[in-house]
């Protein structure tokens, strides 16, 4: 029982430097992320949003004409796959392509923060309680300097590992948010575009 237990041990140490090495990893991996979200933002705010807002108020009669106006560059992804929508107007089983690949898109968009997400309470549980047993070990035989240099390590993992999530959490919220509404909006505009062009003069 002993041997099993101290191979525990030991496998639970030598993941302490993985484990922190990760940590690290995704934290400059969050920070990133904070950056690349605000880009996200104000692309939607500037761009993303007004061109919803456009699709909103479309109707049959005034599809012609919204189709002319497109820019040849869309500036964001709903306006790049509005374009293609309308280009296939006639071709049902392409619009519904076209709307799946728009789902996965998004979800490509947000499984970065998903990830931070998950992998944050995880590793930062591992980095709390992985350094305990040291502690513990420190405690018992009296050195003090040891087991509070291991609590220190169980903190800031913890700390990290928290500050990780939050940031996934709270990027993942607003991108599925935003990728809820502009499907919304997306198949709004692939309701119109399916309908008879005699309905539409």
């Amino acid at each position: 029982m002993n041997v099993i237990s101290n191979i525990l041990y030991w496998i639970s140490t030598g993941l302490l430097v993985p484990v922190i090495v990760l940590l690290i990893f995704f934290f400059i991996r969050s920070i990133i992320l904070i950056g690349a979200f605000f880009g996200q933002y104000l692309n939607d705010r500037r761009h993303t949003t007004p061109f919803c807002g456009q699709i909103r108020k479309l109707d049959r009669a005034s599809l012609p004409e919204f189709k002319a106006s497109l820019p040849e560059r869309p500036e964001s992804a709903v306006a790049a796959y509005a374009s293609r929508i309308i280009a296939e107007a006639g071709n049902d089983p392409k619009i519904d392509m076209l709307l799946s690949e728009y789902e996965i898109e998004a979800d490509k968009n947000i499984s970065t923060s998903k990830m931070l997400t998950k992998m944050g309470p995880i590793l930062g549980l591992m980095g709390t309680l992985i350094p305990m047993g040291p502690a513990l070990v420190g405690l018992a035989s009296g050195d003090i300097a040891s087991m509070a240099y291991n609590m220190q390590v169980a903190f800031a993992t913890t700390v990290v590992g928290l500050v990780v999530s939050a940031i996934g959490f709270l990027t993942q919220q607003a991108k599925e948010r935003w990728a809820v509404r502009n499907l919304a909006i997306l198949e709004y505009l692939a309701d119109i575009v399916r309908q008879p062009q005699t309905d539409r003069q």
